[in-house]
């Protein structure tokens, strides 16, 4: 895993967009279309704002797949991670082939039928974050890194709720839902390129954790060093705890 760090997250989302795209543009010239795995949350607004910006990129040949939503969040709250795709990503962009999680309707359908389209090609590029407690998507520690699984119903940990009631989703920890569907860690490493995009003091500890640590399931990120063609983006003060090298 290479970790680029940059002087701030603007900086860090062009960075990060610029690959992305190339990415995609690559599929589509090879394979006639692209496949592709979106996050949500504060640490991809800008950076799909860069990306839905990007020159080149034949959008109608782009296929998106949701990497995780709650269980039980009507789409129309604003931290349905479905209406934020919709909002930052499909819409700004005109993809016509995507795949969202249904979290509040038939659970195990939508497990089913998406994770179905999933796993019928390779997914070209992943974007992702990391949690402050080192998740990914919402496999928070000890994370599952053996099920093959494309996707997961996994209960939220209490310092996954607190990280979403400090970036503003909800107003108080008994807000945020106990469980969400989740793509499985072996299905996000299957990826044929990863883009994970950090940044802020909040995230320094799981950072250090995913670069420096032991490759574990108490550290779930850590699992992206074991990935030949996975990009860190960091920010600098996500990376304040990292040994200078």
């Amino acid at each position: 895993m290479v970790a680029k760090i940059f002087d701030d997250k603007i900086l860090l989302s062009r960075a990060a967009a610029e690959q992305a795209a190339s990415a995609i543009r690559r599929a589509i010239a090879t394979m006639g279309r692209a496949r592709i795995v979106a996050a949500t949350g504060v640490s991809q607004i800008a950076f799909l704002e860069e990306l839905t910006k990007s020159a080149g990129i034949d959008w109608q040949r782009v296929e998106m797949f949701h990497l995780d939503e709650y269980v039980g969040l009507p789409i129309t709250h604003p931290a349905s991670f479905r209406k934020f795709l919709i909002e930052q990503l499909i819409r700004k962009t005109g993809i016509q082939k995507y795949h969202l999680l249904d979290g509040d309707g038939d659970i195990v359908d939508s497990v089913k039928r998406v994770g179905e389209a999933l796993i019928s090609a390779p997914i070209d590029v992943a974007f992702l974050g990391i949690g402050e407690n080192g998740h990914l998507a919402f496999n928070d520690p000890p994370a599952d890194f053996e099920t093959e699984a494309p996707y997961l119903i996994v209960t939220l940990d209490e310092a996954c709720k607190r990280q979403q009631v400090g970036e503003g989703w909800f107003s108080s920890v008994s807000e945020v839902p106990a469980q969400a569907i989740s793509m499985s860690v072996r299905q996000i490493l299957t990826a044929k390129e990863i883009l994970a995009i950090v940044f802020g003091s909040r995230k320094a500890k799981a950072v250090r954790a995913c670069l420096e640590g032991e490759i574990s399931p108490m550290a779930p990120a850590s699992i992206l060093r074991t990935h030949e063609n996975a990009t860190l983006y960091l920010d600098k003060d996500a990376a304040t705890l990292l040994v200078p090298r």
